[in-house]
């Protein structure tokens, strides 16, 4: 899932607060937009595994129209971290799907060479999270 995230520059601090605004609560501070990005992971991760631990939805994150006119993140760096929310989704659960031949192998040969992809159920995983957060 795509995060937008936005970054704010503190310069009596000389640092940056980075936020995603779909997460309540979800930020850090760094002292470089690098060390930002890295940290932001850090703090999104752990952030989605307190969400999964209590059993509560991953929020859908929202276009960046949802939250850049918003007083709080004016001057903001816009960003998104792409992340794979599957492991926060809670046990894997072995099922029997029944899909057309053609279709199969689409899939199977898009998980050879794309990367976002490694397994055929991680594939049809991430399908059914992106339909499901249209919803």
């Amino acid at each position: 899932m795509r995060f937008p995230i936005v970054l704010l520059f503190n310069p009596e601090s000389s640092d940056y607060k980075v936020t995603v605004p779909d997460l309540a609560g979800c930020s850090c501070r760094a002292k470089s937009m690098d060390d930002a990005l890295n940290e932001i992971i850090a703090v999104i991760e752990s952030h989605l595994s307190l969400l999964a631990e209590y059993g509560e939805d991953i929020p859908v994150a929202s276009t960046f129209e949802t939250h850049v006119s918003k007083m709080e993140f004016r001057g903001g760096v816009w960003a998104v971290v792409d992340l794979d929310i599957t492991p926060f989704l809670g046990k894997s659960h072995k099922i029997n799907v029944t899909l057309p031949e053609l279709l199969i192998k689409k899939i199977d040969d898009l998980v050879a060479v794309d990367p976002n992809h490694k397994t055929r159920s991680g594939f049809i995983a991430h399908a059914a999270i992106n339909e499901l957060s249209r919803k």
